[in-house]
């Protein structure tokens, strides 16, 4: 459900995003009681620098306003997705093939949420990470979170 809405935003945004030169790379929508936070996350060739974030989110802003797509108060965040890149789509974990990444998915596999591997890309629609030696197949329905560990 969570996931289907964040889906819903990010199909919402992502137009406005793209039409002032940004990739939406994600959308988080962080419930926390009565309010919530809502996270873009933007990228571009040249990096992200603050000024793109508040361009990003005044230019959201307006879509939110106009579409009234969260129920309740929330509050609105725009940032670049960082050393520790977040992933959401299949062709970000296909994209960054060959690097390392730290899954937590929505309910235990054998016994554990958390998985830290190499990812080996998309096969049949999952994603295939490579997990102390062998490989483990995930779709995007069972991952919770995933982020890219970064290397320095």
């Amino acid at each position: 459900m969570v996931r289907q809405a964040a889906d819903r935003l990010y199909r919402l945004l992502t137009p406005a995003v793209t039409a002032l030169g940004y990739e939406l790379v994600g959308v988080e929508h962080l419930r926390q009681g009565r309010h919530s936070v809502l996270r873009l996350y933007i990228d571009s060739d040249s990096g992200v620098t603050v000024e793109d974030c508040a361009r990003v989110s005044h230019q959201v802003s307006g879509v939110l306003d106009v579409e009234d797509p969260v129920r309740g108060e929330y509050s609105l965040e725009v940032s670049s997705p960082g050393l520790d890149r977040p992933l959401f789509s299949l062709a970000q974990f296909e994209r960054f093939r060959g690097r390392r990444a730290r899954l937590v998915l929505a309910t235990p596999r054998a016994g554990r949420r958390k998985f830290s591997g190499r990812l080996e890309g998309v096969r049949d629609g999952r994603v295939v990470v490579e997990v102390d030696g062998e490989q483990l197949l995930f779709s995007l329905a069972e991952i919770d979170r995933a982020r890219l560990v970064p290397e320095l």
